[in-house]
C-alpha cells in the first residue's frame, strides 16, 4: 500500500469515527500529502462508496465555498464540491433533529434540478441553463466532523465538502420565468425567528449561480462522475452561514425564486 493510500484510509476512518461517535476529530490534513486535493477527493469518494454500499443513493451534488463571505469565515479561498445522498434531504414541514449533526451551520442557496446530463467537452452558463428543469430556494445545513471547524480546503473536501443536510422549497421556477431579473440580481434574506441573520445575492455566488454550476459540471466530469438528469445541485451560499442551535427556526426568501424554511429540535425524528 502506498503512503497516500494509507493516509486516505486513515483519514476516512478518522472522519467516519467522528460521525459515529458524535465527537469531532482532529483535521485529517496531517494524514494526507500537503495540499493534495486529489487525495482529499479520494477520501470523499471512499466515504460516498461506503454510504452507497450501506443503501444510500446519490441524488445530487453541492458546491461549497463559492461565496467570498463564507471563504473569509473559513479561511479557504477556492470552491469545492461534495455529494448529496437521499438521506440528507429533509422535508420543510417537519422539524430537523439537530442530533443528526455535530456542529451545524445554515446557509441559503439556489438549488438547480437538471433535466439533462451535463457532459459536454465545454460547459458554460448557457449550457447549464439549457439543461435545467427548474430552480428553487434551498437551505443547506452544513456540518463539520472536524473540531471547531478548523479546516483547510483539504479537510473540507475530505469531509464531503462539510455536507450535512438540506431542505428544498416548494416553489419551482424555470429560468426563463425570471425575466429581466436574472440569477445574479436575486437578493436573499434569511431570518432566525424574527431576526435578520444573513443577506446576499446571486452575484455573490461566483458572480452568477450559473457560473458555479458550470464550474461543478466541468470539474465532476473530469473526475469521471458527470452531472446527470434528475440530479439536484446546491449551487452555493448567497450570504454568510449562521450557527444553528436546537429551537431555532429559519426562513429564507430569494427574490424571484421563492422561500424556504426549517425548524430544529433535539430528538425529533
Amino acid at each position: 500500500m502506498t503512503r497516500q493510500a494509507s493516509g486516505v484510509g486513515e483519514a476516512l476512518r478518522r472522519l467516519t469515527t467522528a460521525a459515529a461517535d458524535r465527537r469531532p476529530c482532529e483535521p485529517p490534513r496531517d494524514l494526507l500529502p500537503p495540499g493534495s486535493l486529489d487525495a482529499a477527493y479520494q477520501v470523499q469518494a471512499a466515504w460516498v462508496g461506503e454510504r452507497i454500499a450501506a443503501g444510500a443513493k446519490v441524488v445530487g451534488r453541492k458546491i461549497g465555498l463559492t461565496n467570498p463571505a463564507v471563504q473569509r469565515q473559513l479561511g479557504v479561498g477556492q470552491p469545492d464540491f461534495g455529494v448529496l445522498l437521499d438521506d440528507m434531504a429533509c422535508p420543510a414541514d417537519r422539524p430537523v433533529d439537530i442530533t443528526r449533526t455535530l456542529q451545524p451551520r445554515i446557509e441559503a442557496e439556489i438549488a438547480f434540478v437538471l433535466a439533462r446530463d451535463l457532459t459536454g467537452a465545454v460547459i458554460g452558463p448557457a449550457d447549464v441553463a439549457a439543461a435545467t428543469a427548474h430552480v428553487t430556494a434551498a437551505l443547506e445545513i452544513v456540518d463539520s466532523r472536524i473540531s471547531d471547524w478548523d479546516i483547510s480546503i483539504v479537510d473540507t473536501i475530505a469531509d464531503n465538502a462539510s455536507s450535512g443536510l438540506f431542505v428544498l422549497g416548494d416553489e419551482l421556477r424555470r429560468l426563463g420565468d425570471l425575466g429581466e431579473l436574472g440569477l445574479p440580481g436575486c437578493t436573499m434574506t434569511m431570518w432566525r425567528g424574527g431576526t435578520e441573520v444573513s443577506t446576499g445575492s446571486g452575484a455573490a455566488c461566483l458572480g452568477n449561480p450559473l457560473n458555479a454550476v458550470a464550474w461543478l459540471a466541468a470539474t465532476v466530469r473530469d473526475h469521471g462522475r458527470p452531472l446527470r438528469a434528475g440530479e439536484i445541485v446546491l449551487s452555493g451560499a448567497l450570504g454568510p452561514m449562521v450557527p444553528v442551535t436546537a429551537g431555532d427556526h429559519f426562513r429564507a426568501v430569494i427574490s424571484g425564486i421563492g422561500e424556504v424554511g426549517v425548524a430544529f429540535r433535539e430528538g425529533t425524528t
